[in-house]
């Protein structure tokens, strides 16, 4: 299921995309912004996998807002005016929708979208299946499916792995999130990732994998219950 949001300062044109979107497959549309500001916040907390973006918007352009976002995000771009298709093929846009378009040429799109989006997690499954990380003078391989969580110990990291000692690492909570796959790791804490296949309960802020309790930050709860029950 591919996650998206519609982002336009029309009313009108988030009800065309929200009607579209209902009645097609493998997409599910969390929410329309008519405030781009809003929706840039809203990104930083919760990322999708698609935008459907409006381009000539009066406080932030779609081009600005889209290079604003930090996370790698498909983009199809929507806007009435033809001048600005260039650019937005500039940004590898997937598909440029010029208003007012049909359903059958939004699923054009939507093709496009599921295409993209099926070859990418399969180079992720395939990237995704082990690490290699230096621990104890060495270059160890770490099978990801046996990573349990991962605790932040200053400079270094301690790697809790299934059934087998914990490995600690010199390496950054950001760089380890960057070798991990957002679809079955989350950062829940200043100091831990966990692995979600691996979590047995969520209770008043705290999380057991493995019989450890890992405490949820306050500022990653929001994004971890939303990420965990969908």
């Amino acid at each position: 299921m591919i996650k998206a949001i519609a982002i336009d300062d029309e009313i009108p044109a988030l009800k065309v995309l929200e009607n579209f979107c209902a009645r097609t497959e493998h997409i599910q549309l969390d929410k329309v912004f008519n405030k781009p500001v809003e929706a840039l916040k809203h990104l930083r907390k919760f990322p999708v996998d698609l935008l459907f973006l409006d381009i000539n918007m009066p406080s932030i352009t779609g081009i600005e807002l889209y290079k604003a976002i930090e996370q790698k995000t498909m983009v199809i771009f929507t806007t009435a005016y033809s001048e600005y298709a260039v650019e937005g093929f500039n940004l590898n846009a997937l598909d440029y929708l010029l208003k007012p378009f049909t359903y059958e040429r939004f699923t054009q799109a939507m093709q496009k979208a599921a295409d993209n989006y099926s070859i990418q997690h399969a180079i992720e499954s395939k990237e995704q299946t082990y690490l290699l990380v230096r621990a104890d003078y060495s270059l160890i391989k770490i099978n990801t499916a046996d990573i349990l969580f991962i605790e932040g110990l200053d400079d270094y990291l301690k790697i809790h792995l299934l059934n087998q000692k914990p490995l600690v690492a010199r390496m950054t909570m950001k760089a380890m999130q960057l070798k991990l796959s957002p679809k079955d790791f989350f950062r829940i804490h200043r100091s831990y990732i966990i692995a979600i296949k691996h979590v047995q309960q969520v209770k008043n802020r705290t999380i057991t994998i493995a019989g450890d309790e890992i405490p949820i930050g306050a500022s990653y709860e929001e994004a971890f219950l939303d990420f965990f029950n969908k």
